[in-house]
């Protein structure tokens, strides 16, 4: 099924996020879901649409590193560590890096980390540098169902409940992003 709604341009995007918007978008791999971290209403509307538990945690995407400092306690990484995390970006891959403890719940969920990359997606790295910092990045489906690598794949409930979709498309990786421990390296998805 096709979406009703318009394609909306990555400035457009960037200020519907900005208002507290969700917004429907091109990843690398797959179709995903964003909106604001830091405005919770928002990231609870995300995670009702999406039927996800909280507990699980969000990813955070961004257009550059610096705009995943306020989440990420990056001095609780050594040298190797973290250097490993910044060698593959921007890129698919994404980190479970140590939060910053007033990073909120309804983002890291029960963990005291939180999943973030760098994208290599220039259209989503520019709707970051637009908002001014990351924005959530989960895939746009129903929390049991596979994610989306095309549009049309999207479920009608997801459509219905998102106030844009960005112009664009994925980058042609047929998958979510590959999630890998800061502190061990070791590939977690």
């Amino acid at each position: 099924m096709m979406p009703n709604l318009p394609r909306a341009s990555v400035t457009q995007c960037a200020a519907i996020i900005a208002c507290g918007g969700l917004v429907l978008y091109p990843t690398e791999g797959v179709w995903g879901l964003g909106c604001d971290p830091s405005n919770e209403a928002a990231v609870r509307r995300l995670l009702a649409l999406k039927q996800r538990d909280e507990a699980k945690g969000l990813i955070l995407i961004a257009g550059a590193t610096a705009q995943l400092d306020a989440w990420v306690d990056w001095s609780s990484l050594d040298v190797e560590q973290h250097a490993r995390a910044l060698r593959t970006w921007p890129g698919f891959h994404t980190w479970i890096v140590p939060c910053r403890q007033a990073t909120p719940t309804w983002i890291r969920g029960r963990h005291d980390s939180v999943a973030v990359r760098v994208t290599a997606h220039p259209a989503v790295a520019t709707m970051c540098s637009q908002f001014g910092k990351a924005i959530v990045s989960t895939s746009a489906n129903l929390a049991t169902k596979p994610s989306p690598l095309h549009l049309r794949e999207v479920s009608a409930e997801i459509l219905a409940g998102v106030d844009a979709i960005c112009e664009g498309e994925t980058l042609g990786y047929t998958s979510p992003s590959q999630i890998h421990d800061a502190a061990s390296g070791a590939i977690v998805r």
